[in-house]
Order: structure tokens, then C-alpha cells, then sequence
């Protein structure tokens, strides 16, 4: 996923689904979809949907459409070519209908309300399955992600699950790590040692993503996800107003006030972290992978290690998964030759070429063994621990706004503009309210 990015747009900000009830609709009527959406009967998109036959992609040709955003690093232009090369009966090309990550899903949105035939598959942000799935936009990939399962990071596979079905296929992963100066501080076990090991000198301090947008949603839920808190149960009912999430925000905010964090990350995105970190006045920075190739050309390289995320202290390590998505369009006129492609794209061989050639994380875990990735890429192993520890968002169809609420609310406390009695509780009347508008 892409964070380095403005904070999502409210979903009233872009043009709404056809069958998306609002706020202003009846009583009757808002109910029965929150009971949809909760955990009850899945929307009629979602139970209408078809469902991709794995063993098709056997005798799949003609040509296939893959659409996303812009191609930075080359990854979707490259798995296309790769499988037209290795294929022979299929023909792929990468079609780029977005700058952004934001102006992709608008472009994505739009051909699949208007049914459009243009594209078969979409590379998808791993927070919008919820959003498409329950509009029936997508094939239901439940039988070719179990029978590709042993391929699969179990924690990639719970990014395409929407009310106990798949809807995509995981591509490639990403999650946070914490890279460190070896000469200052320690390798971090727990959160807590971490912030006082940041405390004990100036030039030992924390930094990570704490402006208000996406980035401060994750870097809060990794840790409310390690302290054993969570945002909604598996009900889909609201359980952020909690212990845990109190604990975690007098922590964070205790961290900027005793020196452990620097004030200025509540300024901070990915970019201006990591070039903060890289001024060599700080001992710790939490970002994502792709930071390590981008240190080693700075004159901190070879000072530097890299950790997965730490535990909570007495809980469990856990992170937040970004990364993307193969999704079939419901109304792709290559439904074979999809399935194909996703079979190229997700196989072991090819999962190598995801991690050396595009320095992405693989979603297959044993390319993270493989010697020739752990030349290219010699934090393999704690990227892979952060993968297989991580969690996907709160799954719902309306996460960009229960998102908001979360950023929102964390940085009034970290900010100093509100108590965290006063932000959980708005947080929680938020999102209960984002909730009620599906």
C-alpha cells in the first residue's frame, strides 16, 4: 500500500455506489444494512457474485488487461511481460488509470459501476476488498485462493476476505520494521524498552509517521494490535473504546512529552521520517522495507539494523499489512486468462523475481529463504517475521472513514488538543456512526 500519500478522502468525496444507503435514508432501511454489514447476510452484491474456476486457467488464451495504478518500480509491467513470455496461449499488458493510489480507485470505481469490459483484472489496495466485494464488483476467488493456499502467507490471505470469502489473490505484502543505529541503542524487544532506550540520549530518539493521514492509523494500530486491543471484533461490532487503546494513547503521547519521540514527527509522512533518521540525529525509525535499499546509499549504511516491530510488553508483536492485490472484474471478458495470470503471478518461481528484482515482499515464505533473495535483500528474515505477525485493517466497507476517525483522534491527543478519554470515546461514536451510513 502506499502511504506516502493524502489521507483517504471520505467516500462522499467520489461517486457513491449505486446501492449505498445513506444516513438520510429510513430507519428501516439503515438498519437492515448494518446488519449486512456487521456479520449477518452479506450485501446482495456479495451474494450474487460469481465465482472464478481455478482449473480454467489451464486452457485459458487470448489477451487479458491488468489495471492499476502508475508502475514506479516497474513490478506490473514486468510479471506482464514475464507470463506472456512464459505462457504463450495468453497475452497480458499493464494498463496505468492512476498517478496516485487515491485517482487509481476513483478510475477503478467508476469501470466497475459502469460494468465496463475494459479491464480483467485490477491490482487493488489491500483496505479496499471490503468497498468492492460488497457492491459485487468482484469474482468470488475462494476456491483458487484455497487451492493456492500453500503458496500463501496465511496474513496476505486475510487481506482478500470479506464477509468468509475470498476476493482476491495477495501479489506482494509490505510491513513496517524499525531500523536502528547499533552504536546507540539496542535491538528492540518490546515498545517499552524501545521509548526508554530513545529517552536515555538526544541523539537516541524515535521517529515514525505521526502527521495526520493513513500513516498515523498504522502506526497507532500496530501497537493497539501488540497491546491486544483491536478496532472492530469479528462481529464487525466496535470495540475500540477499550483498555487497550487508552494504554496505547497515554503511551504514545508520554513518548513526545519525555523526549522518546521527537514533536516533530506530528509532522512526518514515510519520506520525511526516513530523512530525518538519515541526518544520524535519532536512534530508531519505524518504516517499510523499501527504506533499507535507500539507507544503504547514505552515509549510514552498514550502521545500521533492522528489526520486526516489537511486542507490547507482556503481549504479542503485531503489525498492520499493507501491500496489493489481484481482483478479478465481474465483468472481465477473460475470466481464464485472469486466473492464469494469477497463478504466474503468485507462483514460488515468480515470487523470487517480486523480492530481487522490484524489492518488494514476497506473499510466498519461502522466497524469503531463498539465497539468491537474501542476497538482494539481507533483512529477509525480520521482514518476514513482521509479515507473518501482522494483521489486516478493520475490515469494513466503510474503512477510509473509520480510518479518518482513528488518525483523526490520535492526533489530537498526541497533539495535545485533546484528552484521551475525550478522543476514545469520539473515536468510537465515529466509527460507530461511519458504520451505520452502509
Amino acid at each position: 500500500m502506499d502511504l506516502n500519500r493524502p489521507a483517504f478522502p471520505l467516500q462522499s468525496q467520489n461517486k457513491a455506489p449505486r446501492n449505498r444507503t445513506t444516513l438520510a435514508a429510513t430507519a428501516m432501511a439503515a438498519a437492515l444494512l448494518l446488519s449486512a454489514c456487521g456479520g449477518g447476510a452479506a450485501p446482495q452484491g456479495a451474494e450474487q457474485a460469481a465465482a472464478a474456476d481455478p482449473a480454467s486457467g489451464a486452457n485459458a488464451s487470448g489477451a487479458v488487461n491488468i489495471c492499476g495504478v502508475k508502475d514506479a518500480s516497474g513490478i506490473y509491467k514486468g510479471t506482464a511481460e514475464a507470463f506472456t513470455k512464459a505462457n504463450g496461449k495468453v497475452t497480458a499488458k499493464y494498463t496505468e488509470i492512476g498517478a496516485t493510489t487515491d485517482e487509481a480507485r476513483t478510475q477503478i470505481v467508476q469501470r466497475l459501476e459502469g460494468k465496463s469490459t475494459e479491464c480483467d483484472l485490477f491490482v487493488t489496495d489491500v483496505i479496499w476488498t471490503s468497498e468492492f466485494a460488497s457492491q459485487g464488483w468482484l469474482l468470488d476467488q475462494t476456491k483458487l485462493v484455497e487451492a493456492n493456499k500453500d503458496r500463501l502467507i496465511p496474513s496476505t490471505v486475510e487481506t482478500t476476505k470479506y464477509q468468509d470469502k475470498y476476493w482476491g489473490s495477495p501479489f506482494f505484502t509490505n510491513a513496517g520494521l524499525i531500523y536502528y543505529q547499533k552504536d546507540k541503542v539496542a535491538k528492540p524487544e518490546s515498545w517499552q524498552q524501545l521509548y526508554a532506550e530513545a529517552a536515555k540520549a538526544p541523539g537516541n530518539g524515535f521517529v515514525y509517521q505521526g502527521k495526520q493521514y493513513e500513516g498515523l492509523t498504522v502506526n497507532f494500530l500496530e501497537m493497539l494490535y501488540s497491546a491486544g486491543g483491536e478496532v472492530l471484533n469479528d462481529q464487525g461490532e466496535v470495540k475500540i473504546d477499550s483498555k487497550e487503546t487508552r494504554d496505547v494513547l497515554n503511551f504514545m503521547s508520554d513518548g513526545l512529552k519525555n523526549g522518546s519521540a521527537d514533536r516533530a514527527v506530528l509532522t512526518y509522512n514515510e519520506d520525511p521520517a526516513r530523512l530525518a533518521y538519515e541526518s544520524g540525529d535519532f536512534g530508531y525509525q519505524r518504516n517499510w522495507p523499501h527504506v533499507y535499499r535507500l539507507l544503504n546509499a547514505t552515509p549510514l549504511a552498514s550502521t545500521f539494523g533492522v528489526a520486526p516491530l516489537p511486542a507490547w510488553e507482556g503481549g504479542k508483536a503485531s503489525g498492520v499489512l499493507g501491500g496489493w492485490n489481484l481482483a478479478i472484474s465481474a465483468h472481465s471478458t477473460n475470466q481464464s486468462g485472469a486466473v492464469a495470470f494469477i497463478d504466474f503471478a503468485t507462483s514460488p518461481d515468480w515470487q523470487k523475481h517480486v523480492a530481487m528484482d522490484y524489492s518488494q515482499a514476497p506473499v510466498n515464505e519461502a522466497a524469503y529463504s531463498d539465497a539468491a533473495v537474501l542476497q538482494k535483500m539481507p533483512f529477509a528474515t525480520e521482514l518476514l517475521a513482521s509479515v507473518k505477525g501482522a494483521k489486516p485493517r478493520p475490515i469494513s466497507p466503510v474503512y477510509p472513514q473509520i480510518s479518518q476517525a482513528i488518525y483523526k483522534n490520535v492526533y489530537a491527543v498526541l497533539s495535545g488538543t485533546a484528552s484521551t478519554e475525550d478522543a476514545v470515546k469520539k473515536m468510537a461514536d465515529e466509527i460507530t456512526t461511519a458504520k451505520a451510513s452502509f
